[in-house]
């Protein structure tokens, strides 16, 4: 018996995949009875490293303008459907979770032509056109975000599923070794800045303006993205303000811990990973974004006060914004504690029980 799990693209739709993996294997389920199903991005490397195995469909997704590259993709999405369909018969696949994205619709296809049980998740509070076009016949729907529920028929808010390093979090306990880690005095008053896995180049500005009207109890802790790294350690290296840079990084639980305030995109992940950790936030929303749906992401924090919400028309605020808060330590602490409003808890144990529930059914 085999569980599928359909995660493409982008670490938004492709970790919280391996957060339920992780925990369907907590509950005793062999790694080798997980498969997932994906393309050649990230999932290709990251999939792999986590020890489960990856069948590659050949696909693309779809343009929203007018395009050429558009012709192909019918011919692609049968392919993609009848090879989606051939691995699950062959595995002897009993439930299929998909996570948004290009991959979703084959999947989600080639189980209802098996007659499989397909769920959805959906991490964004704008839900994606995958997940729109698969939703109605899908055994049930999850999201991440109650905005969701206005786009998703039946689909039931349970937050986004975190790695299982999350868990457990405690910054008290964790944040003198995290500092230990980046070589940052135990006494900064320390910004953690995210703009995702490929950095945000309009924070990673801000924040050589922020350094230049720092203090001296002041440190940065730079998560730039491995295509801006080079050019973000020259800046540094220029700072009167200790400048600890870092092209990506696997432990994001460290990187929290040493936190006193995060300046970040909104992505649905870092948004549930700010609220989980109770980390302060100050949050610009990617304005190019589909649909609008960072800023949507962002009320989560914002509504319950856990974060401020700048536009990128505002950007020329941040540095004030910032070095206002990291000197509001009784600010801070409201945040922190506001951010617990907007933890929604265990959802990749929420998904991970309702697909063993479906499974063992059957």
């Amino acid at each position: 018996m085999t569980y599928a799990l359909a995660a493409a693209g982008t670490g938004g739709h492709v970790y919280p995949a391996l957060a339920v993996a992780d925990a369907l294997v907590a509950r005793g389920v062999s790694s080798s009875d997980i498969v997932f199903f994906g393309g050649n991005r990230l999932e290709a490397r990251a999939v792999p490293e986590a020890g489960y195995e990856l069948v590659q469909l050949e696909l693309r997704g779809l343009q929203r303008s007018l395009t050429a590259k558009n012709l192909g993709i019918p011919n692609m999405l049968r392919s993609a459907i009848k090879r989606s369909k051939d691995e699950m018969s062959r595995r002897g696949t009993a439930v299929v979770l998909a996570f948004g994205g290009y991959v979703t619709v084959p999947v989600a296809r080639a189980a209802l032509a098996l007659r499989l049980p397909y769920f959805l998740h959906e991490q964004n509070a704008e839900p994606g056109l995958a997940n729109r076009m698969v939703a109605r016949k899908a055994a049930a729907v999850f999201c991440a975000f109650e905005p969701s529920t206005r786009k998703l028929p039946r689909a039931i808010v349970i937050g986004n599923p975190l790695r299982v390093e999350f868990a457990d979090f405690d910054r008290a306990a964790l944040r003198d070794a995290a500092r230990d880690r980046y070589g940052l005095a135990r006494d900064a008053k320390v910004l953690g800045v995210l703009g995702g896995s490929q950095g945000a180049k309009i924070l990673n500005e801000a924040v050589g303006r922020i350094a230049g009207q720092g203090h001296p109890g002041m440190a940065v802790l730079h998560l730039a993205g491995s295509a801006h790294a080079e050019s973000v350690e020259g800046e540094a290296a220029k700072a009167e303000v200790p400048w600890k840079v870092i092209a990506f990084e696997k432990d994001m639980r460290s990187f929290y811990a040493a936190a006193d305030l995060v300046l970040s995109r909104a992505g649905a992940l870092t948004v549930s990973e700010l609220a989980r950790t109770r980390t302060p936030s100050i949050v610009v929303p990617y304005a190019a974004g589909t649909a609008g749906h960072q800023a949507a992401n962002a009320r989560d924090l914002e509504s319950v006060g856990a974060s401020v919400v700048v536009d990128e028309s505002d950007i020329a605020t941040i540095p004030g914004r910032v070095l206002g808060l990291l000197n509001d330590e009784i600010a801070l602490v409201a945040m922190s504690d506001a951010a617990a409003g907007a933890d929604r808890g265990d959802a990749a144990g929420v998904l991970a029980d309702r697909l063993l529930e479906v499974a063992r059914g059957q």
